[in-house]
């Protein structure tokens, strides 16, 4: 008993360095298991930004083409809204490859009816290329390129692409 008693007694408190090395080799089993399914986590928010995004540029252009009557043009250069009179200015659309510049304004009779969009969505962090307008057969698309996957509006969807 007095070997037991001297035992706890002449012991000071803390950690032995075994106990402290135990502890950070699990600390660091924890992290190896978690940053994994963190990476995977942050890519399906960009991809989701990047599907949102997509879907407030098709909803600013469905406005501009009930308001204006027909789409923008996607060959990078002003586009201009089919009925505009003497009194009113012409709408533009910078677009082009890659291109961020979505702001679609119209003026008519000197009141803006826009911008149909106050400001061009940032592109997911990481992605290299801008949103991508164009438009095939009367058909308008928005696409977006990153993280391994091409989001497109007309798919509604990221895929791969092919290799």
């Amino acid at each position: 008993m007095d070997r037991l008693r001297k035992t706890l007694i002449g012991r000071k408190g803390g950690f032995t360095l075994i106990e402290l090395m135990i502890v950070v080799a699990i600390i660091g089993i924890l992290a190896a298991i978690a940053m994994p399914l963190y990476a995977g986590v942050q890519r399906k928010a960009r991809i989701a930004k990047a599907q949102a995004d997509i879907r407030t540029i098709a909803l600013t252009l469905t406005a501009y083409s009930a308001h204006c009557g027909g789409l923008p043009s996607a060959a990078g250069t002003a586009a201009t809204c089919a009925i505009l009179t003497a009194d009113q200015a012409a709408a533009t659309l910078p677009t082009g490859a890659g291109s961020h510049a979505l702001a679609l304004t119209q003026t008519i009779n000197n009141v803006a009816a826009g911008p149909f969009l106050a400001s061009m969505p940032v592109r997911p962090e990481g992605w290299t290329a801008g949103y991508v307008y164009s438009v095939t057969s009367g058909v308008p698309d928005i696409a977006a390129t990153g993280d391994g996957v091409t989001c497109t509006l007309l798919t509604g969807a990221c895929t791969a692409p092919a290799s």
